[in-house]
């Protein structure tokens, strides 16, 4: 009994792995797109045996300057069997182009089966070493940092996503690796996304088989139209690179090597929002929202407290613009606002709702309507502005205060009394006379002290004059008196709009610009931070001021669009004042 059920489960095994077994016969190159002068492997495989008779296809517009050759692989893994035969040529272009090469074909079981064709495509030259096996231009050909952007064309205020990507090939492995350095988002919002899952997956680069894993996603949001530029990633690697060579034991000799990789820059152009059909009330909303004023009681006494609440949901640039408030009678006593925010960060963008809570006193009873309240937003999927209308909320105090009209007042008038001879008491009718003794200025003593003052402005002139001339040749002392004037020559306008943000910064932005216009004797608005930055130093300021500078000049960029308090107005305008001082006392021209 217990032999027939042996029997029967090695006959199951049988049929089950025959039934799995199914023939694959596939054609792999090592690359899709080549210069003409490059070569690259094709290979065609088969998991089957018992496939015999294989013919390759026309290799037409391709040299065979290697090959055939084959290979065959076999394991047995957990009671599973593997097996692949592989039939290798190596190519060369012989013109540039596309060119498809066809299937392979091959017999199994008196069936003809044929393999998938693939495209190839052929650029010009391209540089090539001369050691084509140098371990540097292997990891050059194998392994990139990639950055793929969303949208390079967004909207003011429309969110885009960036996911940096390292592809490696099955040629090469990597040992470890770190970022040198993080990629720059100027001129733009951001905030980075979580990236939970490292592990590596399969997928395509320029067609080819790769491995990669996501390393960084970050959320941009424009601040502004124009040419927008992402710096690119870098890293660094120890790389495992395959010599060719085998040990005793069969296993290929690796040579480990340091190598550098970043990726390209990226330059992203934003559109303006359209000026045609703009509301009068938009304040920068960007996306797709929903909008509404509730309370949570129409009806109460004086002095009980009512919420009103103010919500924006949905999906846009919800950190980025400010919420409508509510207009309200002078009746009603209104504290200010408890701001909320649950928002949430993924490749969507911001998703989510903030919202204005409003706590209300009314003092007197009676009946006090809220107006409406009116929000606008961009769809920048539909290009198109939105206009929201919330309800009038009507308050109703039942107990309390009767409100008194202006026109119930009354004002009460008395009778003077009459007190005979006494009515005009106040007024006189007598007078005497006082003699008033003169002082005379002769020989008094502001009559001496003017006549010793000429004799004591002799001492203190020639005080004066020792110090005008020690603060004359005093060079480095007056070059920083000269600065701090400069300073707040350039500076006067950003100090009256301080407590203004938006005007601040504005004014803040423009003087750093005129200023570096006549230091340097150029349109600065008109060249980028980087130029700006080469420009200081050649006139030898320091490494660190023009670090101070241009982080001065990207806070007027960022800053103007973020919350801001009046100290971190002064902080920035100190900031500008000392970096304008610093450069003033290198460049004196």
């Amino acid at each position: 009994m217990k032999t027939a059920k042996v029997y029967i489960v090695i006959t199951l095994m049988f049929v089950t792995q025959a039934l799995f077994a199914q023939l694959e016969f596939t054609t792999s190159v090592s690359k899709n797109k080549l210069g003409v002068n490059q070569r690259f492997k094709i290979e065609f495989t088969v998991n089957q045996q018992g496939a015999d008779n294989f013919k390759p296809p026309s290799f037409a517009y391709f040299d065979v300057v290697g090959g055939p050759s084959s290979s065959v692989n076999q394991s047995w893994i957990n009671g599973k069997t593997s097996y692949s035969q592989s039939y290798i040529y190596i190519l060369q272009p012989k013109k540039e182009g596309e060119f498809t090469i066809g299937p392979a074909t091959i017999e199994y079981k008196g069936k003809l089966v044929k393999s998938n064709p693939v495209k190839i495509t052929v650029t010009k030259k391209v540089a090539i070493p001369k050691d084509p096996n140098n371990p540097y231009y292997i990891a050059q050909q194998n392994i990139h940092l990639v950055a793929e952007v969303s949208d390079l064309k967004p909207y003011i205020g429309e969110g885009i996503y960036v996911v940096y990507k390292l592809f490696v090939s099955k040629n090469i492995s990597v040992n470890n690796w770190r970022v040198t350095e993080s990629p720059q988002y100027n001129g733009f919002w951001n905030q980075d996304i979580d990236v939970n899952n490292t592990n590596v997956r399969n997928g395509k680069y320029n067609g080819e088989d790769y491995r990669y894993i996501v390393l960084k996603k970050a959320i941009l949001i424009p601040q502004k139209s124009g040419k927008l530029v992402i710096n690119p990633m870098k890293m660094d690697f120890s790389l495992g690179i395959p010599t060719g060579r085998g040990d005793f034991f069969g296993n290929m000799i690796m040579n480990t090597i340091n190598y550098s990789a970043e990726s390209t820059t990226k330059t992203i152009t934003v559109k303006p929002l359209p000026k045609e059909g703009k509301p009068l009330d938009f304040t920068g909303a960007v996306g797709d929202f929903t909008f509404q004023v509730t309370t949570d009681k129409n009806t109460l006494k004086a002095n009980e407290a009512a919420q009103i609440k103010v919500e924006i949901s949905g999906r846009g640039n919800l950190k980025l613009f400010e919420i409508p408030k509510i207009t309200t009678p002078p009746e009603l006593e209104v504290y200010t606002p408890e701001h909320k925010e649950d928002v949430k960060t993924s490749l969507n963008g911001l998703r989510g709702r903030i919202s204005d809570s409003y706590t209300v006193v009314p003092q007197y009873k009676g009946k006090y309507k809220i107006p409406e309240v009116v929000f606008s937003y961009f769809d920048p999927k539909k290009q198109k502005y939105f206009t929201i209308k919330s309800d009038e909320i009507i308050v109703n105090v039942t107990e309390g205060k009767e409100l008194l009209s202006g026109n119930n007042t009354t004002t009460l008038k008395q009778n003077v009394a009459v007190e005979s001879n006494r009515d005009f008491r106040y007024i006189a009718l007598k007078t005497t006379f006082k003699s008033v003794t003169s002082n005379h200025f002769f020989k008094s003593r502001l009559f001496y002290l003017l006549l010793l003052l000429p004799f004591l402005a002799i001492p203190i002139g020639l005080f004066i004059g020792k110090k005008q001339a020690e603060r004359a040749s005093d060079v480095f002392g007056n070059r920083i008196r000269k600065a701090n004037k400069l300073a707040r020559k350039y500076l006067s306008e950003a100090k009256k709009q301080l407590g203004e943000k938006e005007a601040f910064y504005i004014a803040l932005e423009k003087a750093l610009h005129n200023f570096l216009k006549a230091k340097l004797q150029i349109e600065t608005t008109d060249i980028s931070k980087d130029k700006i930055e080469e420009l200081l130093a050649k006139k030898g300021v320091d490494a660190e001021v023009v670090k101070e500078f241009i982080s001065v000049l990207n806070n007027c960029d960022f800053a103007r669009y973020t919350p801001s308090t009046n100290v971190m107005m002064e902080q920035e305008f100190d900031k500008a004042k000392n970096v304008i001082t610093k450069i003033d006392k290198i460049i004196t021209s």
